[in-house]
């Protein structure tokens, strides 16, 4: 079977792959910037290579995105801590990972990895050559698979995940997939659960252990290091119930104007932070003119003018993990939109976090709900209601942070798992 689906691969799936890649690129932004990318990828990979010391040893990882680069950030720093000759080579799927990734400083080569043909990968791998093959969650390609697997180097994948519901476990697909994680040799799932889907493919040849999620490492690295930031005034938060809501839409923003109107009329010293997720200056401005002068507001960027706002909207990127340290309360944005972004950025301060309904695409929001340290809303009127409780009840409010703060650091620990692998292959 192994030789049927290199050859069906190859001569069916690559092509139809390509033509709805290029077809997409005519619609999409981001599948054109990803063709741009790399159309000198060998050229500059070879420059780049010539800067690493081919007597040391590589780790190569490949992730999809920048949220499974998060998860290979604890991984890439504890490997860097344990030996800081290995040399880490990082390749992305997507433009919208590598480019605000590009620069990270604890890489020694950054790239987009190759379309996936037989002749991309053999020519990658030669150039990169690396000592071990990290990939991260799901993101396998077929050919460099192979290539990898003909050079014995060794393959593991961290932070495995396969749903119940997979598409993989259908009859055919499941044939295919069989023969693509057979030529791994260790995958360390997230869950039990996860490591039970994986043994439905029935594979003989990988190590299937249970990890954990390096998020939980990498938020917790990033809160201590959030912490020293000093990016809002005492003044302004003081003796005031603060609401941070990161990572909005214009669906999240509607409900919470409203709501932030309503609690107005009852509530006094009630700070509203609002940290859009496009904070661009059509979006800032869409949200001031919903204020229609009702509530005084400030743009982050204006601090310093600072006189008492009751709403401040931010006008900047890559500050929302360390606002999150002010909130009394978390609103976490995209999940009145269709699917809810991190979670654990608020909940690792300790603090309770509320959701709207669509916040089933993430685990964690589904588990920090069951545990209590997340509400979860079904529309503005509930918002409103948790809002209030946690306005007027300190032991809810202190006892949910205390069980979101728990969440986070009972489910750290994951890197270290991971490492006593990557030891024994090194």
């Amino acid at each position: 079977m192994r030789t049927f689906w290199k050859i069906f691969y190859n001569l069916v799936v690559l092509p139809i792959l390509l033509i709805l890649v290029l077809g997409i690129s005519i619609f999409k932004q981001k599948y054109r910037m990803g063709i741009k990318g790399r159309k000198k990828i060998f050229l500059n990979l070879k420059h780049k290579s010539k800067y690493i010391d081919n007597g040391k040893k590589r780790v190569w990882f490949h992730v999809s995105s920048l949220g499974e680069f998060e998860q290979a950030k604890p991984l890439i720093l504890e490997l860097k801590n344990l030996n800081n000759d290995i040399k880490i080579i990082v390749s992305f799927f997507s433009p919208s990972g590598y480019e605000p990734s590009k620069n990270f400083k604890f890489a020694d080569l950054i790239t987009y990895l190759p379309f996936d043909s037989i002749w991309n990968a053999k020519k990658f791998v030669k150039i990169i050559n690396p000592n071990l093959a990290i990939f991260i969650r799901y993101d396998l390609w077929p050919n460099h698979i192979w290539e990898l697997k003909k050079k014995k180097i060794p393959i593991v994948i961290a932070n495995a995940t396969m749903r119940r519901n997979t598409p993989r476990l259908y009859p055919v697909l499941k044939s295919f997939h069989r023969v693509l994680y057979n030529e791994i040799d260790y995958i360390a799932t997230i869950s039990e659960d996860d490591k039970k889907v994986f043994e439905l493919l029935e594979l003989s040849n990988p190590t299937i252990e249970i990890m954990g999620d390096t998020r939980y490492d990498q938020v917790f690295q990033r809160a201590n290091e959030s912490r020293k930031k000093h990016l809002i005034s005492e003044n302004i938060i003081k003796n005031k119930f603060v609401l941070i809501a990161g990572s909005t839409w214009e669906a999240d923003e509607k409900v919470l104007l409203n709501v932030y109107k309503n609690l107005k009329r009852d509530f006094k010293n009630f700070l509203l932070i609002i940290v859009p997720h496009e904070p661009t200056i059509k979006n800032i401005i869409r949200i001031e003119d919903e204020l229609n002068g009702e509530i005084p507001h400030i743009r982050f960027s204006e601090l310093i003018d600072y006189k008492g706002e009751e709403v401040i909207i931010v006008d900047s990127i890559g500050n929302l993990m360390s606002l999150y340290q002010y909130a009394t309360v978390a609103f976490v944005g995209g999940s009145f939109k269709g699917s809810v972004h991190n979670v654990l950025e608020p909940a690792v301060y300790g603090i309770p976090v509320i959701l709207g309904p669509y916040h089933t695409n993430s685990q964690e929001a589904i588990n920090l709900i069951r545990a209590g340290g997340a509400f979860s809303c079904q529309n503005e009127n509930d918002v409103l209601e948790v809002l209030i409780r946690l306005f007027k009840n300190e032991d809810l409010r202190h006892e949910a942070g205390k069980i979101a703060g728990d969440f986070v650091n009972q489910n750290t620990g994951a890197t270290n798992k991971f490492l006593s692998y990557v030891k024994k292959v090194l």
